[in-house]
């Protein structure tokens, strides 16, 4: 959670997509702030339960199975590369790889 807040600052977006452990109050008040969705399942702890878009949720899982394919290549996975530049040919040669499977 700490890391939430410098990553978001600066970026517009209509909605957020997390999992249970973005759940604080502090989050959603500033995207509610901002005009923006939160798309987070409650915490099965919290007193008062919220409501959330269970639809878009269920969807989040494309993203997530995206990073396990890309976690297939060790390469990436690791950071074999020395150079941004060969790193980042490899990140398209991988999503090529992916994409045409």
């Amino acid at each position: 959670m700490k890391g939430v807040a410098p990553l978001i600052r600066d970026v517009s977006f209509g909605a957020l997509m997390a999992d249970k452990a973005f759940d604080a109050n502090w989050l959603l008040e500033e995207l509610d702030e901002r005009g923006a969705s939160a798309v987070i399942p409650p915490k099965s702890n919290r007193k008062q339960q919220r409501d959330y878009d269970v639809e878009a949720y269920k969807w989040r899982h494309l993203v997530e199975n995206y990073f396990a394919k890309i976690k297939e290549f060790r390469g990436i996975a690791t950071r074999y590369d020395k150079t941004d530049c060969s790193y980042t040919a490899s990140w398209n040669l991988a999503t090529t790889l992916i994409a045409s499977r």
